[in-house]
């Protein structure tokens, strides 16, 4: 089913700077109506807000701070976004981080906050709540789809948001709530921060933290915008609980998880 991004309205966490604030440029570049960036950091997010409303005129971004690690924070920006702009077509789940030191932290933004937006997505553009459906995007990672030693943790947390948009992303839930939920996995892409990995590691593991920077300094890197260019298509022509990996700056692809039968050793 083909997605129009013209006149729509979205809600992006973790869209004040980085690939979030690169998804947010490029729905405005696509003809989206309208955006609401939630981060909870509030300087990056009024001046992200403001730049963006200078570039492409008028009044079509608006920023609200917000912690996806509480429930009330997510459901008011959720809330302002639909107040401001009338309704809500489109919701990129994108906070996350890595910091395998901090696992309960990571755990909260890359899970809970997930189960949370989505929640929250069809609570206010179900329709079985009387909305009219939308898109959901959930943002995983290559490494939701391998392991690496470095970050346990943190792959096990994306490795959790593409089955749970797998399963989001069933006919039973797209009946009932006219949401199609897809899951982007990009590559290495804050590159800068691949020489500063080490110190988000597990503690006490030996040379983890050097496993954890040799890991991700071996895979191909890119940049933001080609990220966000492949979120472009996954809106647009992805099939409701598709999987799409972007990296390495290449065109974003498909990937076809198969069923466990044919998986025995």
């Amino acid at each position: 089913m083909v997605f129009d991004i013209k006149n729509k309205i979205a809600l992006i966490t973790g869209g004040a700077a980085g690939i979030g604030l690169a998804y947010t440029r490029e729905l405005l570049r696509n003809g989206a109506k309208a955006v609401t960036i939630a981060d909870v950091d509030a300087s990056k997010g009024e001046k992200s807000a403001k730049d963006l409303n200078a570039e492409f005129g008028g009044n079509k971004v608006i920023f609200v701070q917000t912690d996806v690690t509480k429930a009330d924070q997510l459901e008011a920006a959720f809330k302002t976004a639909i107040n401001t702009w009338k309704g809500l077509d489109i919701v990129i789940n994108n906070a996350g981080i890595m910091n395998d030191a901090n696992w309960e932290l990571q755990i909260a933004i890359n899970c809970n906050h997930v189960v949370r937006g989505s929640l929250l997505a069809i609570q206010y553009m179900g329709k079985n709540h009387g909305g009219k459906g939308g898109v959901v995007v959930n943002i995983a990672s290559i490494l939701g789809l391998q392991e690496l030693a470095g970050c346990p943790v943190y792959v096990g947390t994306k490795h959790f948001v593409v089955g749970l948009d797998r399963s989001f992303g069933t006919p039973f839930f797209h009946n009932l709530t006219g949401i199609q939920f897809l899951t982007m996995c990009p590559g290495v892409t804050d590159t800068p921060l691949i020489s500063e990995a080490g110190r988000f590691a597990l503690q006490g593991m030996g040379n983890i933290a050097k496993e954890l920077v040799e890991g991700l300094g071996s895979l191909p890197e890119q940049a933001p915008e080609d990220v966000a260019k492949g979120m472009i298509t996954l809106i647009t022509k992805g099939e409701n609980g598709s999987v799409w990996v972007a990296e390495g700056g290449e065109p974003i692809y498909e990937v076809k998880i198969p069923q466990r039968q044919t998986l025995r050793k």
